[in-house]
């Protein structure tokens, strides 16, 4: 695999341990360009963008708030204006900020995380389309959940909005297919990240892991980096399953 010429910009990429810093460093390893954004943990996209440009490839980070479109024009004009074109797209900014039931989430939290985790996908694809289609060459990938296709007690706003993520990329692959874009969501189920999960939620879910463990970073990443490759240009409007068996009836 080789993504030599590409310019990738990945959302989200800010924390230390995340999904989204995984899928930035790999893609620069396969010789991507990347650009990185952050918001709340704004210096952390930076330390990415400067690990990137430490493997010879360039880099910036970028501040915005991917729930704000005027923000995202503004961020990804000057990933435009620094790095050329992008061409390689990955929706991970995410927020799951309430485990409330839904008689008790308010309107504001349950409107601000859905802006957050899905508006921002939309927002960053509107802003690159044309030039995909104008190069005849996208690769669009949106980072889903577990609860995107099994719901989950007080995550009626992120599971909504990750499960808008998975038709968002179907509609992505068929609308960009004459284009030569491709679109794919890859289903996460629990990675092992700096992300707040009280513990004892974590023995519950590992316990219906068939391997006993969480997902690391960097094999979500290796499946991204597959995903936006020329080897998987027929793989599109897919779902990835890399939730570790979670989705299975195991008693």
């Amino acid at each position: 695999m080789s993504l030599e010429g590409k310019v990738a910009f990945v959302s989200g990429s800010s924390r230390p341990h995340g999904i989204g810093r995984a899928i930035a460093i790999t893609l620069a390893k396969e010789g991507a360009d990347v650009a990185v954004s952050g918001w709340g943990h704004f210096e952390g996209a930076e330390a990415v963008a400067e690990e990137i440009k430490g493997l010879g490839r360039k880099s910036i980070a970028v501040k915005m708030d991917a729930s704000n479109y005027q923000e995202v024009q503004k961020g990804l004009a000057k990933v435009k204006q620094e790095l050329g074109a992008v061409n390689i797209l990955v929706n991970n900014a995410a927020q799951m900020g309430h485990f409330v039931p839904i008689y008790k989430a308010t309107i504001e939290e349950f409107d601000s995380e859905v802006k957050i985790c899905l508006n921002s996908a939309f927002y960053c694809i509107k802003e690159v389309w044309a030039d995909m289609c104008d190069n005849k060459w996208g690769r669009v990938v949106n980072i889903s959940s577990i609860a995107g296709v099994m719901g989950g007690y007080g995550q009626s706003s992120y599971g909504a909005a990750k499960a808008g993520l998975i038709a968002l990329a179907k509609t992505v692959a068929i609308e960009g297919a004459r284009f030569n874009i491709s679109g794919n969501a890859v289903v996460v189920g629990i990675a092992k990240t700096d992300a707040p999960l009280v513990d004892e939620a974590l023995q519950n879910v590992g316990k219906r892991m068939l391997n006993r463990r969480l997902a690391e970073p960097q094999e979500i990443a290796d499946a991204v980096a597959y995903l936006v490759s020329d080897e998987a240009q027929y793989m599109t409007g897919a779902v990835m399953n890399m939730m570790g068996g979670l989705d299975l009836f195991v008693v």
